[in-house]
């Protein structure tokens, strides 16, 4: 394989090992039933399974997988795909945890249930060639690698490594069957066929890279496969590994948002972790490099409050909470803060019940694992450091995505300069986020359920994609649009002084006509931390501009007409009379995960060549 112009840190480490593949056996302790388990942690293991007993695994027809392709909708099949896989998921740690023999049966249904399925692929992912229409049905004879067959395989792998012996009691045949389909389905199209997320040169990568990667290796390496094709595997995957780096920056920000940094960020960590496993730890120096360990620390920097995260692109506002993957990330980074944030997290979620609520937690028996493996390792480190219960989360400019983030005692802020071809893209070039004592402010929306329409050519018909649903201005009646060519131009940023601030030009984000080449449009955007005042100043040579501000609470009149308040907060505006508020109601389903009530836009015209807004707490 050509390795392309990039760096080949992966790679390179394959040459550092004999070529023997050590044994995997991440989880001997649960395996051999010798770990004690606490009353908690046994009571929600069991409650999760028995949840599911006696609950027949919802049929899936092929008019479901049609649905797709006829409709766009992903929905309908996908919650009827993924209930098995939970159902299946929460069965085999509950049988850990208990000899109801109860619990048994149904894994067996389980298992032969999603053997029998006619492929493992979402309909939205079935297609073998990158960015183009999705075939109405699957091929069996041709399987697609994509996310989910992906994760299929390991959890039905980690089905085998943790229930061999319980399994094999009742007939050997029901492991040989799940080696089989693991064969078929998974290591020969991984060996044999390219997908696009395994990496071609200079192609872009994203989340799936490292997401598919990890459930291979996973795959393989818990099953008895044999050491040339354990081999072959490592090589493909530090390939692919490679190709995913190449994309990042040194300052490891995640360009698609904290949302997938659990796919991209943490899927990265145990790719190394496992592949240093099998290696004799051939792999270590890579978590050792400042670029691993930047991306290990984005996911603090960019927490907000609570369960709200900086949410640019289609991340949601609660992009999940943290826990043991990103403790051991965490650890073995040595980066103590995001240890700490990790163990706060899990502590809460250990003692209100939810540690295995987590769509992670739900679908993926490796991480329920880890959880279950590290339990009181983490609630050790989390009463230790109570103690000392403050740590500091410092200020940071990601240049590499253009994403700023700044805190005093009451305001964070975050902006966005870059440019508009991320992945998982969002015309948002210039805009900011701004949270006060802890409660969301101006907002990012988000992103609606995902259909046909949101990753096909009509993406930015959906309003939550455009500029104008988004804290920026509308120039000349037009928002911006997608490519890297719409951007941000002389963007600086200081967060050394009192004041933090970033300014940037955004004009070349819109796609101005050449009757207005000549329009500059100056952004800054600062917060003074000794008085507790952010401010934005716009300045522009345009006479037509329409500036858009979404926000959580809606904006009520003050004593004078350019004066608001919303929510615990005094805005201030200069140079603009309001146009229009309206009501963004909030009834999509993954919105309202993320927010639980309607959202507002309202909309200012310009009136002079500056216009500033300034926002104070409410003292």
């Amino acid at each position: 394989m050509n390795s392309g112009r990039f760096n080949t840190p992966f790679q390179d480490c394959i040459h550092t090992f004999d070529r023997t593949v050590s044994s995997y056996d991440p989880f001997p302790q649960i395996r051999n039933e010798g770990l004690k388990l606490s009353e908690e942690m046994r009571k929600q293991l069991i409650d999760d399974g028995r949840a599911y007993l006696g609950k027949p695994y919802t049929p899936i027809s092929a008019r479901d997988f049609m649905q797709f392709v006829r409709t766009g909708d992903r929905q309908a099949y996908e919650e009827k795909y993924f209930s098995r896989r939970h159902k299946l998921c929460a069965l085999v740690t509950a049988a850990l945890a208990t000899d109801d023999p109860g619990f048994i049966d149904g894994i067996i249904d389980g298992i032969y249930c999603i053997c029998e399925e006619t492929a493992w692929v979402l309909p939205a992912h079935n297609t073998y060639i990158r960015d183009t229409p999705q075939h109405i049905l699957p091929d069996p004879s041709r399987p697609v690698l994509d996310l989910f067959a992906c994760e299929t395989a390991s959890l039905l792998s980690m089905t085998y490594y943790l229930l061999k012996d319980k399994l094999d009691t009742i007939s050997p045949l029901i492991c040989d069957h799940i080696l089989e389909m693991i064969r078929e389905r998974l290591v020969k199209p991984y060996l044999n066929d390219h997908f696009w997320w395994m990496g071609n040169k200079d192609e872009p990568m994203c989340n799936w890279t490292p997401w598919c990667t990890q459930n291979v290796l996973l795959s393989v390496f818990l099953l008895p496969f044999g050491n040339d094709i354990c081999i072959k595997v490592i090589s493909q995957a530090a390939y692919s590994l490679d190709c995913f780096l190449k994309d990042y920056g040194e300052d490891g920000c995640c360009d698609e948002g904290a949302q997938y940094y659990r796919h991209a960020g943490l899927c990265l960590y145990h790719c190394i972790d496992i592949l240093n496993s099998v290696t004799d730890g051939a792999f270590c120096r890579i978590a050792a490099t400042d670029k691993i360990r930047n991306i290990a620390s984005y996911i603090v920097n960019v927490h907000a409050a609570g369960d709200y995260y900086i949410n640019f692109s289609d991340c949601s506002a609660k992009a999940g909470r943290m826990g043991i993957r990103e403790y051991l990330f965490g650890k073995t980074c040595d980066l103590e803060v995001l240890m700490r944030a990790s163990a706060d997290d899990f502590y809460h979620d250990y003692h209100s019940g939810n540690l295995f609520t987590d769509e992670s937690m739900r679908l993926n028996l490796y991480c329920r694992s880890l959880t279950i493996m590290f339990c009181d390792e983490i609630l050790k480190y989390h009463e230790e450091r109570s103690r000392d219960p403050h740590y500091t989360v410092p200020d940071i400019y990601y240049p590499s995505v253009g994403v700023m983030v700044a805190r005093t005692p009451h305001f964070i802020l975050a902006a966005k300069a870059g440019d508009n071809a991320d992945n998982h893209n969002h015309n948002d070039t210039g805009s900011f986020i701004l949270y006060l004592d802890e409660k969301p402010l101006f907002v990012d929306v988000g992103v609606e359920t995902y259909s046909r329409k949101t990753f096909s050519p009509d993406r930015y018909d959906i309003w939550t994609m455009q500029s104008g649903y988004h804290n920026l201005p509308t120039i000349s009646g037009l928002d911006q649009m997608a490519g890297d060519q719409y951007r941000a131009t002389r963007v600086e940023c200081d967060l050394q002084d009192d004041e933090k601030s970033i300014s940037m030009y955004i004009e070349k984000a819109y796609p101005l006509s050449d009757k207005l080449k000549d329009v500059t449009y100056l952004r800054r955007i600062s917060l003074c931390a000794s008085a507790e005042i952010f401010t934005l100043t716009d300045t522009t040579n345009c006479d037509d501009v329409i500036l858009n501000f979404i926000t959580y609470e809606p904006p009520e009149n003050e004593e004078s007409a350019n004066t608001y308040r919303i929510g615990n907060a005094i805005v201030t505006i200069n140079g603009a009379s309001i146009v229009s508020k309206e009501t963004l109601p909030i009834t999509d389903p993954r919105l309202a995960l993320a927010w639980d009530h309607d959202l507002f836009r309202t909309r200012f015209s310009m009136n002079a060549k500056t216009f500033i807004m300034q926002v104070r707490p409410i003292s």
